[in-house]
């Protein structure tokens, strides 16, 4: 049976690529044991089994590593595809496939620098703001994707969580950090009004309870735990 085999996730609990690929193993009801990495001290089973990047996530499907998210994501659904009541993730019509892939890979090409640099790399004041610009603007243009790809459904992916919203929702969790950094909210209702309901809802979604961090000031902390690891490497 191709979908045999246990499943491990190998993760940090506020990584976006983390989060994105539990959500997805919630929809398919899918059971696997989820090992919380320290990025400090990273295992050797993480490093044996990601040996070019060294980063999570890692699926370990019957022993068999698979490594990046979108591909783990891509992988799951194929492995387990939407028959018996299971979900879909991505579509099954070739060029709606072809667009849900498309705006997957627009938001880690652009929304993901900006979390990095509103979190993790902005040095000033004035570094930050131009980050969260840019985070703004990525959102604004994926406002109209949504109102394009949804078809005035509750997600990207019509009536159901789908890949464009596995993807994005991954943020979520450093987006309720990053509004309490901020001061306001990053999917700001006024300006991305279709945006913000599609948050509410991705939250409220039952794959998406207990993986989306919701707690600003945990968040937060861990962060601080993030950057003094990165400190100690640099020395």
């Amino acid at each position: 049976m191709a979908g045999g085999g246990e499943l491990k996730l190998l993760g940090v609990w506020t990584s976006p690529y983390v989060i994105r690929v539990r959500v997805v193993l919630n929809l398919k009801s899918l059971p696997y044991e989820y090992v919380e990495e320290n990025l400090g001290d990273k295992s050797a089973l993480l490093l044996g089994s990601n040996p070019v990047h060294k980063s999570v996530p890692v699926l370990l499907h019957g022993g068999r590593p698979v490594n990046e998210s979108q591909v783990i994501v891509q992988y799951i659904d194929e492995v387990w595809p939407g028959v018996d009541g299971r979900p879909s993730v991505l579509p099954s019509d070739p060029y709606e496939r072809a667009v849900a892939r498309f705006w997957a890979a627009y938001v880690d090409d652009k929304v993901g620098p900006a979390w990095l640099g509103i979190v993790f790399r902005s040095k000033t004041e004035e570094e930050r703001a131009e980050a969260v610009a840019q985070a703004v603007a990525a959102l604004e243009t994926l406002e109209e994707a949504f109102k394009e790809c949804s078809k005035g459904k509750p997600f990207f992916g019509g009536d159901g969580i789908g890949f464009v919203d596995v993807v994005l929702g991954g943020y979520l969790g450093w987006f309720t950090g990053i509004d309490k950094l901020i001061g306001r909210r990053l999917i700001d209702p006024a300006r991305t009004p279709a945006l913000a309901a599609w948050e509410e809802r991705f939250r409220a979604a039952e794959a998406a309870k207990g993986v989306v961090p919701d707690d600003a000031d945990k968040v937060l902390e861990f962060r601080q735990t993030l950057l003094a690891w990165s400190a100690s490497k640099a020395k």
